[in-house]
């Protein structure tokens, strides 16, 4: 069983309106962390989210979407406050424009509070990730109940920074470094890692999140494919496959969930067996998944299925 927390929010793609000073929209569920609940789900897996979620349209279309998608809801804490909403659209230049509103809206207000009390014995993997971990006071429910599980449970972290909602560099830094000594997975895109450690680099996000105490850390190169390495000091790096992409969207969390979903199916899934992981499996296997992710528009996860039958 599988607990992801925090962001749950609504993309609203902009486009020309018929009234030249309006904009039309087309809205769809978004969020890192229930991208990954998403793609867990459909490998087969029982997959919970924890957050918060709205009474407003768009919280009402979230929590449809987990029901008709097989995510446990039930650890979700219901509010009156809005959805979380990113609006994206295009600059004069075409250059992406993002708008965000995040003010105290549902997925950014979770306090300690709101915190189960107590997790199902069969839980295993906790995932955790993006503006959740850094936007308070969610972030600090969160970090509460990682470091809560992190002794029972298998901890898995995504920073996916966000820097259009938090542009604080020091602020993400400071929960890299928090949440790298909780976990056992951390993953990391190109993207993180230059942000994180423009100096430093691969080598020194791979360094730093072994030397905290993660078991398995993997770095994605979108197109190239993905480094993984071992607390045991292995690294493997394996080649990206060659595919008609539609768009990328999802491919990250895609990688995430199956990585974890490896790690679940082989027994692994916890901090001290990690390492024994044949990396290049685990990570052939989410390239693969991610892959079908980018030969579809949006985050449209792929089943178990879906990944055994691609042939790229």
């Amino acid at each position: 069983m599988y607990l992801c927390c925090g962001d749950s929010l609504f993309d609203l793609f902009s486009s020309p309106s018929s009234d030249r000073f309006g904009i039309a929209l087309d809205g769809h569920v978004g969020g890192s962390p229930l991208n990954v609940a998403l793609g867990l789900a459909r490998m087969g897996n029982h997959a919970r989210f924890f957050t918060r979620v709205s009474h407003d349209m768009f919280g009402r279309r979230i929590a449809a979407f987990m029901d008709d998608n097989n995510i446990d809801r039930s650890l979700c804490v219901d509010t009156a406050q809005n959805t979380t909403l990113a609006v994206i659209g295009l600059k004069d230049d075409s250059s992406a424009d993002y708008a965000f509103y995040t003010e105290q809206t549902a997925d950014c207000s979770v306090t300690v509070d709101d915190l189960p009390a107590s997790l199902d014995a069969a839980l295993q993997v906790l995932h955790f990730g993006s503006y959740s971990t850094v936007l308070e006071p969610t972030a600090t429910a969160l970090a509460t109940l990682a470091a809560r599980e992190c002794r029972a449970r298998f901890i898995s972290y995504d920073p996916n920074l966000r820097t259009m909602i938090e542009p604080d560099i020091d602020a993400w830094r400071a929960t890299f470094a928090a949440m790298t000594a909780l976990a056992g997975f951390v993953k990391g895109s190109d993207e993180d890692v230059a942000q994180l450690y423009p100096d430093g680099g691969t080598d020194a996000f791979v360094a730093d999140a072994l030397a905290a105490g993660a078991a398995l850390v993997c770095v994605t190169f979108g197109a190239d494919g993905a480094l993984a390495c071992s607390a045991d000091g292995r690294t493997v790096r394996v080649d990206g496959l060659d595919v008609a992409v539609v768009d990328t969207v999802g491919a990250g969390d895609t990688f995430q969930a199956a990585c974890l979903h490896w790690l679940g199916a082989q027994g692994l899934a916890d901090k001290e067996r990690a390492p024994d992981a044949d990396l290049a499996a685990m990570t052939g296997f989410a390239i693969k998944a991610a892959a079908v992710t980018c030969t579809r528009r949006g985050a449209n996860l792929p089943t178990l299925a879906d990944i055994e039958a691609f042939t790229g």
